[in-house]
């Protein structure tokens, strides 16, 4: 199995400061992978402190 995230760090908030950004992305992200089952399928869009989609993460069969 494979965990797949992957975030565009080109416009908006998440140029502006990519490290603050980044780093508050993982941090919303891993807090949330409890409700996952984390099988393959599972997975959510990713958003910026605006709230903007600015990638995705998934599990897939490896």
């Amino acid at each position: 199995m494979k965990f797949v995230l992957e975030v565009t760090v080109d416009d908006g908030v998440v140029a502006r400061d990519r490290v603050g950004e980044l780093e508050r992305i993982l941090r919303y992200w891993g807090g949330n992978l409890r409700h996952y089952a984390l099988e393959p399928g599972d997975g959510s869009a990713v958003h910026d402190s605006a709230y903007q989609e600015v990638g995705a993460w998934r599990v897939v069969e490896s």
